[in-house]
């Protein structure tokens, strides 16, 4: 038996306090080792901000365009999204996927989904990740519908097509089905993790609410009822929940104005806080009361606290950062500390790693990238 190169029958004639001594040297010295290589990597960290403590090993993996909503595959080693990187040919958000661990995207576009063009968001993988489900106008053309133009003083307003409509394709980009066909808005489609329902958004109702269906859309339910836009839901670890962002219009004049931007296919999300309800309906509880825009909530993987983006504590309204709160509405501890904009977390199905949007080191442009990081709980 060897212990670093010497061989065991060298110490035969060598006292046992120096052989221990020996030892206690070189196990001394391995650790110091370890700590040396973890503060090396520890101070090349260069992505990461002053006073994000549960996140490490910060990685962009987007380079350029507006790149958001990136989810992660079953397995954890693949990431759909969006983007409207124009170095990728695009004037209109599509979906697409990333290998995680593989691709590099720095001189090279990451793998198309929506081919037949439209206007894409809200992609989610399938069971098994051989597939993608995500809303498309595709059936209205290839044509991309305009975004609102917001006018000095406006208000800020998104968007809500009625030619979206949800559909499911595989990851060379062949429409393998169409879950809704209506005129309604339908999208913001997320799968529960354990592999049987869906969830996703429409006002088919005549507000913008939550349904639960089968993965083939069979055996829906409408799950949400209150006036206000329901949206954003993603399910709890066991499945049994759901965590989304919720407008609540109360006043005569916030409800007055609520109907009659929707009725022109628009919403106002600058008021929202985090909801959660059972996947029947039942058990609707308001989680955060923070005031201003709280949205993209994500359960973390212990089901007992959810992380979300905000932005009420900016002085400026569009400085958002991703905080944590506990589902009883207490502890709240905010995790980046971005200038601009994070949003989008998502963890991965072990735990272990994290993705999220940001415009952190964009170079003074605009671009929102994806970036990955280990969690530290």
């Amino acid at each position: 038996m060897n212990i670093i190169g010497f061989n065991t029958k060298n110490f035969a004639n060598i006292g046992p306090i120096f052989l221990l001594a020996f030892i206690f040297w070189t196990c001394s010295s391995r650790i110091s080792s370890l700590r040396q290589n973890e503060w090396t990597a520890e101070a090349q960290d260069t992505l990461r901000l002053e006073g994000e403590k549960h996140l490490k090993n910060i990685r962009q993996l987007t380079f350029g365009g507006n790149n958001a909503e990136a989810y992660w595959s079953f397995d954890g080693k693949k990431l759909s999204f969006q983007s409207d990187n124009p170095a990728w040919g695009n004037n209109c958000d599509q979906i697409y996927y990333l290998d995680v661990l593989k691709d590099d995207l720095r001189d090279k576009p990451a793998h198309l989904i929506s081919v037949e063009k439209g206007r894409n968001t809200c992609s989610f993988f399938m069971p098994g990740d051989r597939s993608i489900i995500f809303a498309s106008t595709l059936h209205s053309g290839s044509s991309c519908p305009l975004v609102p133009e917001r006018k000095p003083g406006g208000k800020y307003v998104w968007p809500v097509y009625n030619s979206y409509e949800i559909y499911i394709a595989d990851l060379k980009g062949k429409v393998t089905r169409q879950i809704t066909s209506n005129n309604f808005y339908d999208a913001e489609a997320t799968v529960s993790p354990k592999k049987d329902k869906i969830v996703y958004t429409s006002d088919k109702s005549g507000d913008l609410e939550l349904y639960v269906c089968d993965l083939d859309g069979k055996n829906e339910v409408q799950v949400t009822r209150e006036l206000g836009y329901d949206g954003g839901a993603f399910f709890s670890p066991d499945g049994k929940k759901l965590v989304f962002r919720a407008s609540r219009p109360k006043t005569e004049e916030e409800i007055r104005e609520y109907r009659e931007l929707l009725a022109k296919g628009l919403v106002q999300p600058t008021n929202m806080e985090i909801f959660t309800v059972n996947v029947d309906g039942t058990g609707l509880k308001q989680i955060t009361h923070l005031g201003k825009a709280n949205w993209a909530p994500y359960f973390l993987p212990s089901g007992d606290k959810i992380i979300f983006s905000s932005n009420h504590k900016s002085n400026r309204g569009y400085e958002f950062n991703l905080y944590m709160i506990g589902v009883d509405g207490t502890g709240l501890e905010q995790v980046t500390f971005d200038k601009v904009f994070a949003s989008f977390p998502m963890f991965s199905p072990d735990g272990k790693k994290i993705a999220f949007s940001s415009n952190r080191f964009n170079h003074g442009t605009h671009d929102t990238n994806i970036f990955v990081a280990d969690w530290v709980d």
